[in-house]
Formats: structure tokens, C-alpha cells, sequence
């Protein structure tokens, strides 16, 4: 089928507009068939989505499954993967379906509540497919309006600040990129990120308030880009909307914002940094890994200092996320494929923490870490699941956390050895936290009065842990599950960023890369 793309794109539309226009009744029977619908419509694009997965051939490094059309102002309408963007969309459609299912209790809104969700999982897989740069922003910015009112309507006590902050942060990052887009599009006459990725913008250096830049065009589109992609990771120092976004938003909105929405940011620095300025993603390499390296160190330590649950699991997704950035600049075989890694990794891991903070909030209520303690002796189950998942974040060996952050380590070592030495301490401080957390919830003795009534994980509850458990063992003893998929992909971008540089630069680059090439096979 040559409509596949759109076709999983635009199903969870679809379904939230007929639930929109056409879902009536009581209540409760309207409340129980928006669940259905929604759970329905998620599971039918993943297994769709599955049939792009399976029509892939990695060996190919260009765009697969494109779709072409013309679209209103000239404008096009084009879709399309590659190894770098297709198992994003696979990510997406898996954890729609349980998040979904994690939501199956909740009984305010419920039809609204759905329809957020099924336009978010549209708008988002958008932004993995689209190759009209155009339709990316549209899709990329397009996806606040859920999130916003997801958090904003359904969230906690101060959720209006946490909605407001969250959509201001990263809308107005955003309108930087729009005014890049529109200089790109003048610059090279086409809006279609297939011509833009090979198209030479100038490097030569400009006059800027008196001073010399050095990049030229290159050096500010790249800031502009930068600006949007950094907040949305988050990277540190423009990360302090995503603690009080998780904290604020309901457990599956805390899912998906960590295990899809902070990937994007990823995936643009990979779609649009690298190839498309690769003098200025030189220029700026320093910079990005000190950033990435005090990001691990510092949230680290800010997370050890938390009380409430959430935060903490929000500070140690912006510390993972510092992984993310370190390995991409790296701009080697081994860093790029980690960051990739560690960005699929890090969405079944955190969004399995999050709701395992789910499952104890729905019973008591609080994601204060004092309120609990000794849950082992009420909940063997939950505290089994707790462990995998801590353990998976620290990076144990056999676990797809462990691979992810391996990989860039070892990518930026080639690149610069005091930021792979400093980021590793990250690795220490994060077991540091997350035992911390699960020795304080978990174990010891149930002395709390209010603790002794509670339930251990119903059967939903468990089942939606089981995809989960089985996706981070499976990454973790067989990684070339994803790395057979980007690898071709990856060592595409990687040539050609480095043959780009200038011939001073380029060598030494070439000579890293090459090196760091064989470790992932």
C-alpha cells in the first residue's frame, strides 16, 4: 500500500473527530464506548504501523513509503521514513495503546480526555514522517495544543502554570525555527527536506553587529533550530518546564510527554542540525557536550534532593537526556546510534516509571516518597516491577538502558574524552537516586496506619507492564533490533556531516568516525 503513512497518521484523527461528532448517550455509556473507540483506533495503528516495519529495507538509506502530493500555496504534502525516523513512529504506536489502557479508570471528561490523546498520537507520528519542512513545523507545534490542554484540564492543583509554562517555553523556542524555515525555503527555493538535506547553505563568515560570525547563515540557522530542539529535549539550563509539566499532568500525559514528546527534540537535531548545518553543528560541538555533560551531573544531583516521585523521575529523563545530545554531536557511528538508542530505551523505561507512580497514586493519592514505605509487604508484584524498571534506569547490563548509554559513552570518548569522563559520573549518581527512591517506597517495614489496606497491581495494571518488561530485555540481549534498522541510516548522516566540514576539520572527523564505525556491528 503506498498509503500507509497517512494512513496511520491520520486514523487516531479520524477516530478522536468521530468521537467528536457522532459519540452521544448517557454518560456512562458514552464514557465506556470513547474507551473502546480509543483503545481500538491505537491498536489498529500499531499493528498498521507494523506492516511499515516490516515492508523496510534498512539497506536502502533514502526515504521509504513516500507519499507526494500538492497541497494548498504550493506547497507540498510528503511523507516518508528512513532508518532514523521509522522506529520513532513504531515507539509512538506501541505506547499509545497502553497508555490508554492506563487511563481506563479515570471518569472526568472522559470523551475529551480521549480525544486529546487520539490527536496527540496523530500530530506526533506527523513529525516522524513528514518530509515537507513546512508540514513538520505544522505537525511539530500543532502537538502543544493537546499536551496543553491535557495537562492544563486534567492535571493537578497548579496545573495552569505548569500548562502555561510548558506551552510558552516551547512555543516561543519554536518561533525562532519558523523565522530559520523561511529563510531556508528563500534560500533554497523548496520547502522539501529531501533537497534540503543536500542543499549547501553558506558558511562563509558575516558581519553581525560589528563582529565576524563565524558559520555565516549556517552558524544562525542552526541557534534558531537549536533553540526549539533544546527546549523541547529538555536541555539544561532551559529544562525547568518539564519538572512541574510531569508533576502537574495526569499519569498518561506524564507517559507519552517523556516516552515520545522529549524525542523530538532528538529527532530534529538528527533530521535538520547535523546534515543540513554541519559547519555550525561542528562550530557549536564543544558547547553541546559541556551542556550534556553538567545536565547529567547537575539534574542528577538535583533529583537526589527531591521529595515528590515525579520530579525526581523528571529530573533523571532530562540527566538521560543529556546522553541523547552528548551522543548525537558526537557525530561518530557508535554516539549517534546510542543517542537513537537510548532514545527508544528511555521511552519504555521512563514511561514504565511513570506509571508505576500511576499505580500507587491511583490507590493513595500522594507522590510525596515519605507517605510510603514497605509496599514489598502489600505489593510483592509492584514492587518486582518497580525494581526491573529502577534497574533498567540505572543501566544494568541485559536491560536496553544499559546499551543506549554504553554506546554514547563510548562514541564521545572518541570525540572528547573529559566530557565522556565527566558524564559518566552520571551513571553512579543515577543508582544513587534510584535505589534511593526504591529503598524509601519499597522496602523496609509497612509502619504507615494508611498503607496497610493497600492493594496490589489488578490484572490491567499488570498486563500493561508485560509489553513493556518484554521490549527492555529484548533491547538489552539483542540490540540489533534497532541498530540492524539505523545502522545504514546512521552511517549515511555520519559520512556525509563529515564531508561536508572543511577539509582541516574534515580528516580528523573522518578518522574518529571510522574508528568508532565497527563497535555496532
Amino acid at each position: 500500500m503506498n498509503n500507509l503513512l497517512s494512513i496511520i497518521t491520520f486514523l487516531p484523527i479520524v477516530a478522536a473527530a468521530i468521537l467528536a461528532l457522532f459519540l452521544r448517550g448517557d454518560e456512562k455509556a458514552s464514557n465506556n464506548n470513547a474507551r473502546w473507540l480509543a483503545l481500538i483506533a491505537t491498536s489498529a495503528t500499531f499493528l498498521i504501523s507494523l506492516f511499515v516495519l516490516n515492508g523496510f529495507d534498512p539497506s536502502d538509506t533514502g526515504f521509504q513509503f513516500v507519499e507526494d502530493r500538492s497541497w494548498i500555496l504550493g506547497l507540498r504534502y510528503r511523507l516518508g521514513v528512513d532508518g532514523i525516523s521509522v522506529l520513532f513512529v513504531l515507539l509512538t504506536t506501541f505506547l499509545m495503546p497502553l497508555t490508554i489502557l492506563s487511563t481506563w479508570h479515570m471518569d472526568v471528561r472522559v470523551k475529551e480526555y480521549m480525544i486529546a490523546f487520539l490527536l496527540l498520537e496523530g500530530l506526533m507520528i506527523g513529525v516522524f514522517v513528514a518530509l515537507d519542512i513546512v508540514l513538520f513545523y505544522l505537525f511539530f507545534e500543532a502537538g502543544l495544543i493537546p499536551m496543553f490542554l491535557i495537562i492544563g484540564v486534567w492535571g493537578g492543583a497548579n496545573r495552569i502554570y505548569a500548562a502555561f509554562k510548558f506551552f510558552l517555553y516551547t512555543f516561543l523556542g519554536s518561533v525562532l525555527m519558523l523565522v530559520a524555515i523561511i529563510v531556508m525555503i528563500r534560500e533554497a527555493g523548496t520547502s522539501d527536506i529531501a533537497q534540503l538535506l543536500v542543499y549547501d547553505f553558506p558558511s562563509t563568515p558575516i558581519r553581525l553587529f560589528g563582529w565576524y560570525l563565524v558559520g555565516g547563515m549556517q552558524s544562525l540557522l542552526f541557534l534558531a533550530f537549536f533553540a526549539s530542539f533544546a527546549v523541547k529535549m529538555p536541555m539544561w539550563p532551559v529544562h525547568t518546564w518539564l519538572p512541574d509539566a510531569h508533576v502537574q499532568a495526569p499519569t498518561a500525559g506524564s507517559v507519552v510527554l517523556a516516552a515520545v514528546l522529549l524525542k523530538m527534540g532528538g529527532y530534529g537535531f538528527l533530521r535538520f542540525s547535523l546534515p543540513m548545518f554541519p559547519v555550525a553543528s561542528d562550530l557549536f560541538t564543544p558547547v553541546v557536550m559541556w551542556m550534556s555533560a553538567i545536565a547529567i551531573v547537575y539534574t542528577s544531583l538535583v533529583a537526589l534532593a527531591q521529595t515528590d516521585m515525579k520530579k525526581l523521575i523528571a529530573y533523571s529523563s532530562v540527566a538521560h537526556m543529556g546522553y541523547v545530545t552528548m551522543g548525537i554531536f558526537a557525530a561518530n557511528q557508535q554516539g549517534v546510534e546510542g543517542a537513537i538508542f537510548q532514545m527508544l530505551s528511555h521511552g519504555f523505561i521512563s514511561g514504565a516509571l511513570f506509571l508505576c507512580v500511576g499505580v500507587i497514586y491511583d490507590r493513595m493519592h500522594t507522590r510525596e516518597i515519605d507517605a510510603y514505605g514497605g509496599l514489598v509487604n502489600r505489593m510483592p508484584a509492584y514492587a518486582a516491577v518497580f525494581m526491573f524498571f529502577t534497574m533498567a534506569n540505572v543501566g544494568l547490563p541485559g536491560t536496553s538502558g544499559f546499551v543506549g548509554e554504553f554506546l554514547t559513552l563510548l562514541g564521545t570518548f572518541h570525540v572528547n574524552t573529559w566530557v565522556a569522563t565527566v558524564a559518566t559520573t552520571g551513571v553512579i549518581l543515577s543508582a544513587a537516586y534510584a535505589l534511593w527512591l526504591y529503598r524509601r517506597v519499597v522496602m523496609g517495614e509497612l509502619i504507615k496506619e494508611a498503607l496497610r489496606s493497600i492493594t496490589d497491581m489488578t490484572a490491567r495494571e499488570r498486563w500493561i507492564f508485560v509489553p513493556l518488561v518484554v521490549m527492555t530485555i529484548l533491547l538489552g540481549v539483542y540490540p540489533r533490533l534497532v541498530t540492524d534498522v539505523t545502522g545504514p541510516s546512521v552511517r549515511n548522516l555520519v559520512s556525509a556531516y563529515h564531508q561536508s566540514l572543511p577539509a582541516d576539520d574534515g580528516a580528523g572527523a573522518a578518522q574518529q568516525a571510522a574508528a568508532a564505525q565497527p563497535a555496532s556491528h
